[in-house]
């Protein structure tokens, strides 16, 4: 197979010798040697932040793995993590590495299945876990399933947990205690096991998204780790001067991407929130240089902006709107690689300080040089919104199999279109069907203990089979269309996928999931014809459609009560119409259903990465796709609801289906602005 597109070094992101020659262990040693004073990690508690050293990171990493090897743990073992970020997530996956061993992480909100099905999968004896929830999930899941093997849970806020007497429990600090007494007694020990750490050897292993099946292990080494951070920072440097926050969980493999690899690669601060609820004040406070963040991040950060500018009075609107509309001329100048005049850039300087700023101030966005989003495509209205208010946002191509990355936008490059070129020391080719294939240093080992999915991912030669179909433009850049199985074929002969026409729906700041569908209806006997249409089915934004409800003086009490007014589903049949008025007449959405619930993690409707599991949902909701489809007004389902006592009652609920082929958008309707939810 031959490459059609390679990248070069940038010159200046020239890299003083190479990390990926080492393991994270190594890494961090000699970052304790050359920089022990600087702030390696720093965690809020308390509303202060608590600030790291590189020497006390080292120490604390000592001090677990002389404790996990009091406990037995040999090399090649996998340590399961299990929790929120913090630093004793990174300081027992550095331990554990430092023996030769490695970590599978585990998102906090896994439950049951998900759980017994990655500890049991990585014959993971050893769970850290972060709190009492964690640890009330894993008691669980021992008494429930004693054959998943777990001996120990080490947990690391011990709040709630005082009066618990279980054995196989046992206190982070305490750990790191015997690992202090043990490494007293086993003097230089530690040193020759990180020592003997090869680049080949397996650091992490992340669970695949599993929209379709249950979620493989991807063994990930430290060189696929660190050739990424590498070959990431030839097209934009990284420094030690740079501070991230992090947000998403670390069993994600954009965290270990960024956070870990990148961080360790190149001594990067490592900043925690308090909470989920101080994210915004906490990044305001540290104004990271760069971020990495999925869609739905992206997408509630411009709803958030959507509802406050709403909200504000139409002297402050019309303010806004003229600033945003002179930094989008100079934003769409900029992404062509192109200068603003002089005239042009006067204006802009004055809409910065009067319009965009002040969001980005609101965002905690102020300070970022770049920033990324990944794992699904970002809406282009979206993208577009961010490069206004003066955001220099990116879209990376990736998956965990080639270590979250392999092709980003380029500075003065930026097609909302598109997701990039490759970072250098990545090929890319297409196989059948226009399969995007890849090759590079980060192409993962392999499934854990699974050779059969990993010879069908991975091709002698060594090219990654992404499932992924796609193209480049005329400039080179990468074109996205879907996975393979869910590319169609328009009536014009055109290739699209659902998820293009699902990102258009959900540009809408009403809409929060949109699942689209073709009606592949039987031929008609009289002319000889089948159905093509499309239907969706839609869940609100409760955010902003309750917002909307509120100013249209619309009374409503729960989700599934705002969902079932005609008002609503007047306001989404709008919407919808608009977005088909960017189609091409054979792929517009002809029929649509709001759903009376939210898609659930925890009901497998979407992954813990907020990806729609179309298969479940396809499954689940038969009989209303077949009603769609059918073109019937109506459908009832029937729900499940669990009460406080346990009990559970099955209710039918009845679901509107509106037709959008009879619609039209009212009269005089305004043409709704991208930073508000109102025309």
């Amino acid at each position: 197979m031959s490459s059609t597109a390679e990248t070069t070094v940038a010159p200046e992101a020239a890299v003083s010798g190479s990390s990926a020659t080492m393991t994270m262990p190594q890494l961090l040693d000699g970052l304790a040697r050359t920089h022990s004073s600087s702030v390696a990690m720093q965690e809020k508690r308390y509303g202060i932040w608590q600030p790291t050293t590189w020497e006390q990171y080292r120490q604390r990493v000592r001090d677990f793995a002389h404790g996990l090897a009091e406990m037995g743990v040999q090399r090649g073992e996998i340590i399961a993590v299990l929790g929120d970020n913090r630093p004793e997530w990174l300081i027992a996956e550095l331990a554990a590495q430092s023996l030769g061993a490695s970590v599978v992480g585990i998102y906090p909100t896994s439950i049951g299945s998900e759980l017994e099905h990655i500890i049991s999968s990585a014959n993971s004896r050893i769970v850290v876990a972060e709190d009492q929830e964690q640890v009330d999930k894993l008691l669980t899941l021992v008494e429930d399933h004693p054959e998943v093997g777990v001996e120990r849970v080490i947990y690391y806020d011990p709040h709630g947990l005082e009066q618990y007497t279980e054995p196989l429990l046992l206190e982070f600090t305490t750990v790191e205690d015997r690992g202090v007494a043990w490494g007293n007694d086993h003097p230089g020990w530690l040193d020759e096991q990180v020592g003997a750490g090869s680049p080949s050897d397996t650091a992490v292993i992340c669970t695949t998204s599993g929209t379709t099946s249950k979620p493989k292990l991807a063994e990930l080494s430290h060189a696929n780790l660190l050739s990424m951070a590498e070959n990431l920072a030839a097209a934009d440097p990284i420094s030690n001067r740079d501070r991230y926050v992090s947000l998403l969980p670390f069993a994600w493999i954009g965290e270990q991407m960024l956070a870990v690899a990148c961080g360790l690669a190149f001594g990067v601060t490592i900043s925690f929130p308090e909470a989920a609820s101080t994210q915004k004040s906490d990044m305001r406070e540290i104004g990271p240089d760069f971020m990495f963040a999925p869609p739905r991040i992206w997408e509630s950060m411009l709803t958030e902006v959507q509802v406050r500018i709403d909200e504000s009075g139409p002297v402050k609107r019309s303010l806004f709107g003229w600033g945003y509309d002179v930094s989008d001329r100079v934003a769409a100048l900029q992404t062509q690689g192109k200068k603003p005049g002089a005239w042009l850039k006067l204006l802009n300087l004055f809409a910065n300080a009067v319009a965009t700023r002040p969001v980005r101030e609101q965002l905690g966005l102020t300070r970022l040089k770049r920033c990324y989003t990944g794992g699904a495509p970002l809406g282009p209205d979206v993208f577009r919104f961010f490069h206004a208010i003066g955001v220099n946002l990116k879209q990376i191509y990736g998956q965990t199999e080639i270590t979250g990355i392999a092709v980003v936008h380029r500075n003065d490059a930026v097609k909302f279109e598109t997701v990039g070129v490759p970072i250098e020391s990545t090929e890319i080719d297409f196989g059948g069907n226009s399969e995007i294939m890849l090759r590079s240093p980060s192409v993962f080992k392999g499934y854990y203990q699974n050779a059969k999915a990993t010879s069908e991912a991975i091709t002698e030669e060594g090219w990654l089979h992404t499932g992924d179909a796609g193209y480049l433009d005329d400039d080179g850049q990468l074109v996205v269309i879907d996975r393979l199985k869910d590319v169609r074929t328009a009536p014009d002969g055109s290739l699209f996928s659902n998820a293009f026409i699902e990102n258009k729906l959900k540009f809408s700041p009403y809409i929060e999931e949109a699942v689209v569908f073709v009606d592949d209806a039987p031929a008609s006997p009289e002319t000889g014809e089948a159905s093509r249409g499309l239907s969706a089915i839609i869940t609100l934004d409760p955010t902003t459609s309750g917002a909307w409800a509120e100013h249209e003086r619309l009374s409503f009490t729960t989700y599934a009560d705002l969902a079932a007014k005609p008002e609503v589903y007047h306001l989404i049949a709008t919407e919808i119409a608009t977005a088909n008025a960017d189609l091409s007449e054979g792929i517009r959405v002809g029929r649509f259903v709001l759903l009376h619930k939210q898609f659930d993690p925890d009901d497998d409707e979407i992954t813990r990465t907020r990806k729609v599991r179309r298969n479940v949902v396809a499954d689940r909701y038969a009989p209303v796709i077949e009603a769609l489809a059918n073109e019937e007004d109506s459908v009832t389902i029937t729900s499940a609801v669990t009460y406080q006592d346990g009990s559970v009652v099955e209710r039918p609920i009845p679901l509107r289906i509106f037709d959008l082929n009879t619609f039209t958008i009212p009269t005089g309707a305004k043409q709704r602005k991208v930073w508000s939810g109102r025309p």
